[in-house]
């Protein structure tokens, strides 16, 4: 198998999404399809083949059609909150056959909060063809999927216990992704354990401080700690135009956006292009 896992951002918005109902600024009336963004979610694809999805929020759908998604084997939460929960139903699409279930990993917290909401679906008494039938597994340390190791992050974001993900390749220690789409502060023990990771996916609501999510300017600081090859900020409000914040970032940092597809452990730039195919790019 490949050395590299395939990243595509489903969703870069944050929890109302953008634009936003009723808001008529620039950017949530702005055409670009930058500053046109879903509820935050990632799609990742292992080099031994497994396909993961991290949060299932209320566009999930959407994506999954966006993206083709057709098959996944697990789906990891970081945390509660419904912007990355309430699309945990269309999940009922990969577990169709009669004896099919996806294994789910979250926090213990996370897994109670979803147990209440789609109790039809952990009751056991529905295990029908179409129906969703979750698999769930209390995220309590590393654990592993095929031939990546994943190891969770915790990180402090208002009152919720949230947790990022660590993914890595599991018989070398090497550390491809790691993705943290909420937070305000980053303890020091998850900021270790984010030294030498290939991509750095991160929360960066906006430009000014907030009370439970990183700004541009916090964000930019645990970028420059953790010395990734790339950095992606992610989980934006629509106080972050594209085309004004990009040109103002550091060379290995970029503004993600929906679709956005990279590659940890590339045989290309970080501009997507395969040096032996200057046409082809993804930005």
């Amino acid at each position: 198998m490949s050395e590299g896992f395939e990243i595509v951002f489903l969703g870069t918005g944050t929890s109302i999404g953008v634009p936003v109902i009723g808001c008529d600024c620039p950017v949530c009336t702005s055409r670009d399809p930058k500053n046109q963004r879903t509820r935050c979610s990632l799609w990742v694809r292992t080099p031994d083949g497994h396909s993961l999805i991290v949060d299932t929020g209320p566009d999930l759908r959407v994506q999954c059609l966006r993206e083709g998604i057709t098959h996944l084997d697990a789906a990891l939460f970081t945390h509660e909150h419904s912007d990355h929960l309430m699309g945990f139903d269309d999940l009922r699409r990969f577990t169709v056959g009669h004896d099919a279930s996806l294994p789910i990993h979250g926090p213990p917290s996370c897994l109670d909060r979803l147990r209440v909401a789609f109790a039809y679906a952990f009751n056991g008494e529905n295990r029908y063809v179409g129906y969703l039938k979750p698999e769930p597994h209390a995220v309590e340390g590393p654990f592993r999927i095929g031939d990546t190791r994943i190891v969770p992050l915790p990180v402090k974001h208002g009152k919720v216990p949230t947790i990022g993900y660590l993914f890595e390749k599991a018989a070398t220690g090497r550390k491809a992704l790691a993705y943290i789409p909420d937070a305000k502060t980053v303890p020091e023990p998850t900021l270790e354990a984010l030294r030498g990771v290939d991509i750095l996916i991160l929360d960066a609501l906006h430009d000014t401080p907030h009370p439970t999510h990183l700004c541009l300017e916090e964000s930019l600081a645990i970028a420059a700690r953790a010395g990734a090859r790339e950095t992606w900020f992610t989980h934006f409000s629509c106080r972050m135009d594209y085309r004004a914040v990009e040109p103002t970032l550091p060379e290995n940092v970029g503004l993600a956006w929906d679709g956005l597809k990279r590659r940890a452990f590339p045989a290309t730039n970080r501009d997507g292009i395969d040096p032996a195919n200057p046409g082809e790019s993804e930005r």
